[in-house]
């Protein structure tokens, strides 16, 4: 008797073990809604794909994926781009209890545990049991090979090129509305900027949101000098003074790697502020190559417009993007005047800085779509590039784009996460952490140049959705598909792999070719053939 109550026992263990620890299994982690958790409450679960850290703002939040800006990834007020809103309203969940990644100050968004055990409280809540930490810690970027970042580790005469919103670095000016309120508070900021600027070690620094004048710029140049053993920092003096909290454009440079040709160029007026709108052409000492290196700080999106710079909600723009695409195209108007310099000899252009517009709203179009521009945090991540998190949607406000002719000669471009996946209780004004961490709000954006005039580039094919017929946001459109002696053919896929529909050949009308959508409402995924390659890409349907 005793034997089968021990077995009886044992076997009411094993049952209770079961159900408590249900695996959680999420076929498709880019739409998962935690509403699927309904039935579980009170239970005990352990996912099995990864859960990623979305929002450290208040308290802790998690999910399947993270959730990026709308615009970031589909045109304003496309079918596309409100699916992506749609997505991100339902996809994270709060998780507490967790313990903070070991080396970390606070939990940092994008970073993932794996095999997380937890007991679910509701449908936006769960308590930590366990799990294990991994990927995007402050121990991973402070360990990081930056120049491997950007595919030029170990070449000599590559160049590492950085641009970062410094939020209002100043110097002379304290104690305004924006920027340290007092020598302490620019003690601190001082320190953690000059730490993330030594790490990133670049050899050409595009800086905005920078004081007026030259005493913010020289002591920039001054500590990167004194943390870089054989360095030799400089900047360019522009003649300003220090002017309130107004910021600029700045350029700093090793002088040992590279050298300005001529003087700053820029543009101003009208709706273009002065000193924010910044290019020079830069000759590399070793190779005698040379670029035009843009640096711009454009109008924030704030809701203080009128007429055409008025918010017309369509899921992120914001105001003021009228004067956001004149500001586009004042630097591509500075550009075709400048490099009709017979000083400059080379019409290669590297346009970077904090444009307070994400990937694909008006004012980026205007450089790819309207001028040829290659968006560099495209080309090389698709949609995973980010360089900005706000309450836990991430994309990029700070670019880098070039020119076909420079464009082979990028051997890579990213963000360095520092601080946008960082808590905003570290900044330098609300806390005493001396790390190179949260130094701003925006990540630097670094490029890695391999100047050789001598390759060439053919454009990306890519898909978009463009204005139908009919006015409505609808149509999906294949760009830079066509050559003259191939042809160029899609398939598209349901998301369990059948074939949907196909066109072959393309027929292509001024490089644009509209796609046939799927007449059913799902998740598909398009494959271009094009030169030889496979190009997929993925979209839905409402």
């Amino acid at each position: 008797m005793k034997a089968r109550l021990t077995l009886l026992w044992a076997a009411l263990l094993a049952c209770h073990l079961l159900v408590a620890q249900t695996h959680i299994q999420v076929s498709d982690p880019d739409t998962w809604n935690p509403e699927t958790l309904r039935p579980y409450i009170g239970q005990t679960v352990i996912f099995d794909v990864p859960m990623v850290v979305t929002n450290n703002y208040s308290g802790l939040q998690i999910s399947t994926r993270r959730f990026f800006a709308p615009t970031n990834q589909a045109l304003p007020g496309s079918v596309a781009a409100e699916n992506i809103m749609n997505l991100n309203n339902t996809g994270d969940i709060s998780l507490y209890s967790a313990p903070i990644p070991q080396g970390d100050a606070t939990y940092r968004c994008g970073e993932k545990i794996y095999h997380l055990k937890a007991k679910v409280n509701s449908t936006s809540s769960l308590t930590w049991v366990d799990g294990e930490w991994e990927g995007n810690t402050r121990k991973d970027l402070e360990n990081a090979n930056i120049r491997e970042m950007v595919n030029i580790d170990g070449c000599d005469e590559c160049l590492l090129v950085c641009t970062m919103n410094l939020e209002y670095y100043l110097v002379e000016n304290l104690g305004g509305q924006m920027g340290p309120k007092d020598l302490n508070e620019h003690k601190r900021q001082r320190a953690k900027v000059s730490k993330a600027l030594a790490k990133i070690n670049a050899d050409i620094y595009g800086l905005v949101e920078i004081e007026q004048g030259q005493k913010a710029a020289a002591e920039i140049a001054t500590d990167l000098n004194t943390n870089l053993s054989g360095r030799n920092f400089t900047y360019i003096n522009d003649g300003g003074s220090a002017n309130g909290t107004f910021t600029k454009s700045a350029f700093v440079y090793d002088r040992n790697k590279v050298k300005p040709i001529g003087v700053i160029q820029e543009k101003k007026g009208g709706s273009i502020p002065a000193e924010r709108h910044r290019m020079i052409c830069f000759e590399e000492i070793a190779t005698g190559e040379r670029f035009i290196f843009s640096v711009n700080h454009f109008k924030a999106k704030g809701n203080g417009g009128v007429g055409l710079d008025s918010n017309e909600n369509d899921h992120g723009q914001g105001g003021f993007n009228q004067s956001r695409q004149e500001e586009s195209q004042a630097v591509v108007d500075l550009y075709k005047d400048y490099y009709f310099n017979p000083a400059i000899k080379d019409k290669d252009i590297l346009i970077m800085g904090d444009l307070n517009s994400y990937g694909m709203e008006d004012p980026i179009m205007k450089f790819t779509r309207d001028n040829n521009m290659i968006d560099l945090h495209r080309a090389f991540h698709a949609d995973s590039s980010y360089s900005y998190t706000y309450h836990g949607i991430v994309g990029y406000l700070d670019h880098a784009l070039c020119n076909s002719t420079l464009r082979p000669q990028v051997m890579g471009a990213c963000g360095f996460h520092i601080n946008s996946d960082e808590s905003d209780n570290y900044t330098y004004d609300k806390f005493g952490d001396q790390t190179m961490f949260r130094s701003s709000d925006h990540d630097p954006v670094l490029v890695g140049l391999k100047l050789d005039k001598s390759l060439t580039y053919d454009l990306m094919p890519t898909l978009d959705t463009r204005i139908g017929t009919d006015g409505q946001p609808s149509v999906l459109t294949i760009t830079n598909a066509f050559k003259e002696d191939q042809s160029s053919y899609y398939v598209i896929y349901d998301i369990y792999g059948r074939m949907v529909t196909q066109q072959k050949p393309l027929k292509i009308e001024s490089n644009l070719h509209p796609v046939e959508l799927p007449s059913q409402p799902g998740i598909y995924v398009l494959r271009l053939y094009y030169d030889h390659k496979v190009y997929p890409y993925k979209f839905f349907v409402r």
